[in-house]
C-alpha cells in the first residue's frame, strides 16, 4: 500500500511551462464561479454565482451586472449572498454551474445543480427548463455542458450518485465511483437520451470543433475519454488522454484545441491541490502546460478557457475571476 502522505492522485507532471505577461483579477460579486461563457458578439465572461445569479462583466465601468437566473421564485431580499450550495437556500435561488452559448442562436445553456438543463435567450432573463431530474431519464448531480457546434445538440453529464452518499472529497476521491453518465438532449425534438454510463465523475465535457466527437474528463480517472459522434468510428468510446491531476470543465479553442483545468491533489495532512492547466490538440498530445500556483497557490481551479489572447481561469473557490494576459496564439 502507498503510504497516504505520498499519495499523489495521479501521475507525475512535466511538460512546457507558458510565461505571461500579466495576471489580471476581475472582482465577482460574490464567489462561485465555475465556469464561464462568451457571446457571439464576444462579450463577457458570463458565469454563474454561488447565490444563484448568472452575471455578465461589462467592462471595468460597470463590472459584472445580473443577467439571468434559474430559478423562479429567486428573490434579491433572501437570496443575494447566500450560499445556493446549501441545499436549503439552492432549490429556491438556484446553483448555475455549467454554461455555453448555442453561437447559432445566441441562447446560453446552463446546467443548474438544482433544475438541471436549462436555456435563456439572447436578453437574459429566467430561464426555461428543459430537461429535469425526474422526468423519465432521472439523473442525480448534472454538472458539465458541452454544444455541438454543427448540429446544436446539447450533451451534459451526471456525476453520479457518489455525492449522495457523500460531500468529502477525499472520500470521493478515494471511492472509484463509476456512477456517471453523459446525457444528450435535442433542442429540435426535445427528446434525452444516455448516450454513455460507467464514467468516474464526469465533471467536464466539449464536442469538438467539426462536431466528429465528444471529450468528456473523468475526475477520479486522470483522464479525458472521446466518445464518436460520427465517421468509421461513431458510437465508440476510447481514451483521448490519460492527465498527470484530476481534471474538470473542458473548452476548446477558436483552432479546435483544447484547454483542460489539471488538479494535482494529495490528501496528507490535507487535501490540497497544485493547479495546472493544459492545452491539448484534437489527436490528445499535451501542447503546453500553465502552472497556476504563484497566483493561486492550493486552490482547485475548475476551468480554463482561452479568450482572444488571454486565459480566463475559475475557481469556485476564488470571489474573481483570473485573467492570464499575453498568451500568443
Amino acid at each position: 500500500m502507498v503510504p497516504i502522505f505520498l499519495l499523489f492522485l495521479c501521475l507525475s507532471y512535466a511538460a512546457e511551462a507558458h510565461l505571461f505577461h500579466s495576471f489580471e483579477k476581475i472582482q465577482l460579486p460574490t464567489p462561485g464561479s465555475e465556469a464561464y461563457a462568451f457571446d457571439s458578439k464576444n462579450r463577457g465572461p458570463y458565469t454563474g454565482l454561488n447565490d444563484g445569479r448568472i452575471v455578465k462583466y461589462e467592462g471595468p465601468e460597470f463590472g459584472f451586472v445580473e443577467f439571468a437566473s434559474t430559478s423562479p421564485n429567486r428573490t434579491k431580499e433572501f437570496c443575494d449572498g447566500k450560499d445556493g450550495n446549501d441545499p436549503s437556500n439552492g432549490p429556491k435561488c438556484g446553483r448555475p454551474i455549467g454554461l455555453e452559448f448555442n453561437h447559432k442562436t445566441n441562447e446560453l445553456y446552463i446546467i443548474d445543480a438544482y433544475r438541471g438543463l436549462m436555456v435563456v435567450g439572447r436578453s437574459g432573463g429566467i430561464a426555461t427548463r428543459l430537461a429535469g431530474g425526474r422526468d423519465g431519464v432521472p439523473f442525480d448531480a448534472p454538472d458539465a455542458i458541452a454544444i455541438d457546434p454543427i448540429t446544436g445538440a446539447v450533451y451534459f453529464t451526471d456525476v453520479g450518485n457518489i455525492f449522495f452518499k457523500t460531500n468529502n472529497m477525499t472520500e470521493i476521491l478515494l471511492s472509484g465511483d463509476t456512477s456517471g453518465r453523459l446525457l444528450k438532449y435535442n433542442p429540435k425534438t426535445k427528446q434525452r437520451t444516455v448516450v454513455l454510463t460507467g464514467l468516474a465523475v464526469p465533471n467536464g465535457a466539449v464536442v469538438s470543433k467539426d462536431g466528429s466527437f465528444v471529450l468528456v474528463a473523468e475526475y477520479i480517472a486522470c483522464r479525458i475519454i472521446r466518445f464518436w459522434i460520427k465517421g468509421p468510428k461513431a458510437n465508440t468510446t476510447d481514451i483521448f488522454v490519460n492527465l498527470p491531476g484530476n481534471p474538470d470543465n473542458i473548452k476548446r479553442t477558436r483552432s479546435g484545441d483544447f484547454w483542460v483545468p489539471v488538479n494535482i491533489q494529495k490528501l496528507q495532512p490535507k487535501l490540497t491541490s497544485f493547479p495546472l492547466g493544459q492545452k491539448i490538440n484534437e489527436h490528445g498530445q499535451i501542447l503546453e502546460t500553465v502552472n497556476f500556483y504563484a497566483e493561486y497557490n492550493s486552490t482547485y481551479v475548475t476551468e480554463v478557457q482561452e479568450h482572444r489572447g488571454s486565459l480566463y481561469v475559475a475557481s469556485v473557490y476564488t470571489d474573481f475571476v483570473g485573467v492570464y494576459r499575453g498568451l500568443k496564439c
